[in-house]
């Protein structure tokens, strides 16, 4: 065979077999194995805390390792410094929680068939609520500082966190001196938020409830955060949605987009596309935007000064009223 064919058949191979990597973390995360592994234990002594079978817990646990999560050293398995950074819950940098959500998230891809062949969304799942809201904490706590450090909260005595979810980013704006924040999310996302905001122990910030596309936000802010919410909305639903940022800024107040970063062609990076992919299973009619396409709602919304700052593989995009 040619020597070209089979490294591109070997890279197909790695595309289509990536799912055997995520599942295994993902039935071991929702098993709570890593809690079990501060210490070493034998796949037995694992699956008896668990309640799994043990040689269904072995293949497992082994696959685990193999992935580069666990050590192993004749039959005893321990954490390694991965699995004891991100996937134990008393770990500050703890990202347990977005990988149940993936697990939600697994169910609705797998009618990705059917999404392309309608157009429609998959049906909704039940969805675990917590899992989803502290997955989105997870993510945040490694982003939000060198957010707010490139937008800038120079000027800001009061901010909007706009879909703010379990508030990681008020936390944040509280620490670096914002005097008044307010967190506007669904009345069920703002119970888990100001739990989280108490463990924290922040205090100081104002609670509205309802949905931003239909109801009021308030008035009167400096600096208005949209964190990952735009993409979840169409091209109309991003307008409407900015225009009613406009209307509750003050004066010289700012609108700072937080997004992943797409390229103009729209087909990289990947991560990227990919979740746009996500966004087509999940909902009617968002997607991952360019740019080029948050400048022009933000200029249409009425905004000035338009500016962008990448981070890594997402993007901060400004806009002042």
């Amino acid at each position: 065979m040619d020597k070209k064919i089979k490294e591109k058949a070997m890279e197909l191979g790695r595309i289509w077999r990536a799912f055997w990597t995520a599942r295994p973390l993902i039935t071991a995360n929702n098993l709570g194995v890593f809690e079990h592994l501060k210490t070493p234990a034998t796949a037995r002594q694992v699956a008896s805390r668990i309640k799994t079978d043990a040689r269904a817990t072995a293949v497992l646990l082994d696959a685990v390792a193999a992935l580069g999560l666990l050590g192993k050293k004749g039959y005893r398995y321990v954490n390694n410094e991965t699995a004891r950074t991100f996937l134990v819950r008393s770990s500050p940098y703890y990202q347990g929680d977005i990988i149940r959500h993936a697990d939600s998230l697994w169910k609705s891809w797998s009618l990705l068939d059917d999404v392309v062949r309608t157009g429609a969304p998959a049906p909704r799942q039940k969805l675990d609520l917590e899992p989803f809201i502290m997955g989105m904490h997870n993510l945040a706590l490694l982003k939000a500082g060198p957010v707010l450090e490139a937008a800038g909260l120079e000027g800001a005595r009061s901010a909007l966190d706009l879909g703010g979810g379990p508030g990681t980013y008020t936390i944040e704006m509280r620490k670096r001196g914002v005097d008044a924040v307010t967190v506007f999310d669904r009345p069920d996302a703002l119970k888990i938020a100001k739990k989280n905001l108490r463990r924290h122990g922040i205090t100081g910030v104002r609670f509205l409830a309802g949905d931003f596309l239909l109801d009021d936000i308030g008035r009167g802010y400096d600096f208005a955060l949209m964190s990952n919410i735009l993409h979840s909305n169409s091209d109309d639903g991003c307008l409407a949605l900015l225009k009613k940022v406009k209307a509750a800024l003050n004066k010289k107040g700012r609108a700072v987009i937080h997004e992943f970063y797409l390229e103009e062609s729209k087909a990289a990076p990947l991560p990227s596309a990919l979740f746009s992919v996500n966004m087509l299973v999940g909902t009617q009619g968002g997607r991952c935007y360019t740019y080029s396409e948050y400048r022009s709602f933000l200029r249409r919304a009425g905004f000035g000064g338009v500016k962008k700052t990448l981070l890594g593989d997402t993007i901060v995009v400004e806009g002042r009223a």
